[in-house]
């Protein structure tokens, strides 16, 4: 994913935006269609809050992505140990520290900035849990694997802050937790990406031909191809080329797009058969 851009200090947004996902004047029109879905609020784990993008009604999954949480977990909760199959998981954090262990005799501690991928393949078990008072933030990423890759033997790899490429833009820079200039090894081609806005700042990123995802609002807002997005919210697009984006305030926006394998999903709980 290539980026170019300019600050705009008078950006077409102002002000708060609206609770439902519209439009909004500012940013160039839209130039692929979109889907935009709003995060629902929960509880997972041992009392975790999570808003989350995939699986909820009406939206299983948007291959090859599978599940979306963005967590909050608290010193009181998290995530006791349970196992997976079926795919792979990067969890990515915001603020505070986590800790991971697994049947595989991994024990890590991830802090804000950092990331950890694990492949659950034929089977993992783990937990993550917060270490010490502060509170941990960050999400939660699901990505398929092909149905030839199911059975794999799981894997786990941490990945620190100081390791993850920073690409540097006029108006703001991104994080490239996956992607060609990553560390972190997936065995499907995923762009990904932690993208931070100025205010005013406007963006023009590339994706990749074939590819679709979508965009998820962290914190702040912001316009994609002129479409208003608020926190907790995305967008989703096919194959979408050259996207505009426009920040409205100091915004963190989510992007993540990888190419479909284009076969059936069949997910159960924390399965992806």
């Amino acid at each position: 994913m290539s980026w170019d851009g300019r600050p705009e200090g008078t950006g077409g947004g102002q002000g708060g935006a609206p609770s439902a996902p519209g439009a909004r004047a500012g940013g160039a029109p839209a130039a692929v269609p979109m889907t935009v879905r709003r995060a629902v609020e929960m509880k997972e784990g041992a009392g975790v809050d999570v808003q989350r993008l995939m699986p909820v009604a009406g939206w299983h999954n948007y291959d090859p992505f599978v599940f979306w949480d963005h967590f909050i977990i608290s010193p009181e909760t998290g995530f006791p140990g349970h196992s997976h199959r079926g795919f792979e998981a990067i969890t990515y954090v915001f603020t505070g520290a986590m800790r991971h262990e697994d049947n595989l005799g991994n024990h890590s501690t991830v802090v804000a900035g950092g990331a950890q991928r694990f492949t659950a393949g034929q089977g993992i078990t783990h937990s993550e849990q917060p270490v010490g008072r502060a509170t941990v933030r960050g999400i939660q990423l699901w990505i398929n694997l092909p149905q030839r890759l199911k059975a794999i033997t799981p894997d786990y790899q941490q990945v620190d802050v100081d390791s993850l490429p920073v690409h540097r833009f006029s108006g703001g820079h991104a994080v490239e937790i996956a992607g060609k200039g990553s560390p972190l090894r997936l065995h499907t081609p995923v762009e990904y990406l932690a993208v931070h806005l100025e205010p005013g700042a406007v963006h023009r990123a590339q994706v990749t031909e074939g590819y679709r995802g979508f965009i998820y609002v962290a914190e702040g807002s912001a316009a994609v191809n002129g479409r208003g997005l608020d926190v907790g919210e995305a967008c989703f697009m096919e194959d979408p080329g050259a996207v505009h984006v426009e920040a409205w305030e100091e915004s963190l926006l989510m992007f993540c797009f990888g190419r479909p394998h284009g076969e059936p999903i069949l997910q159960n709980g924390p399965c992806v058969d």
